[in-house]
């Protein structure tokens, strides 16, 4: 596995910087799973080409941020859709040292389902992956989750929809959404009640983390 250029080592430190969560050990982890991920990369379509040049900001930090809105008492965090392991695992290396914290990440691409174990196998992350849709890993998920994330999946009513079979009254949704955010929550709305907290996104300065919580169809009494 390559090492990192003096020109990716600065977007990397430049990136994490601001996130005073990240330890040396951590960078160092996310330093070996991005470098994973460059060489599954010219194999396989994990992320956008054009993407790949600002992986640090444009992945690694954008799913960082995440962090900043979860619970400090959360153990069980659900990842859906997690592709090539953004937010879910880069939230699992960061919490490597909690024991007590586990991270599942579900994708039903095999080959991304692939990497993503070969990626905890080399970072030992306290994570699992769910190779499976989404709605077949709910029937059987024998917990609910103190977090659900997810990044780029779908619009919010139906990420709602997926995530509300993971949720207790108190699970805390964290969502990455970018400039259309306002109309998916509007549409959101006709469906859903639920309560919103809109964070300026870290990284996409029309993006917004949505937080969300007490979520139930509408129509349905507390």
């Amino acid at each position: 596995m390559r090492a990192a250029t003096p020109h990716e080592a600065k977007h990397a430190a430049e990136a994490l910087d601001r996130f005073g969560f990240v330890t040396d050990a951590v960078r160092h982890d996310l330093d070996r799973f991005v470098a994973l991920l460059t060489e599954w990369q010219l194999a396989h379509n994990l992320v956008a080409p054009s993407t790949l040049e600002l992986v640090w900001t444009r992945h690694v930090a954008d799913s960082l941020q995440l962090l900043e809105h979860a619970p400090e008492n959360w153990r069980a965090w659900v990842d859906l859709g997690s592709g090539a392991g953004f937010p879910g695992l880069v939230v699992a290396i960061a919490n490597k040292d909690h024991a007590a914290r586990h991270v599942t990440l579900v994708e039903s691409n095999g080959k991304k389902a692939a990497f993503l174990r070969a990626a905890i196998r080399e970072t030992s992350a306290n994570a699992a992956v769910a190779a499976e849709r989404i709605e077949t890993h709910a029937q059987r998920f024998g917990r609910k989750a103190d977090v659900v994330s997810a990044r780029a999946l779908a619009p919010l009513s139906e990420l709602l929809k997926l995530a509300e079979p993971y949720c207790r009254e108190d699970t805390l949704m964290l969502f990455l959404k970018g400039k259309e955010h306002v109309q998916e929550i509007a549409t959101a709305s006709q469906s859903w009640e639920f309560d919103v907290i809109e964070f300026e996104s870290a990284t996409d300065s029309g993006g917004r983390v949505l937080a969300i919580r007490n979520l139930r169809p509408k129509g349905r009494r507390s």
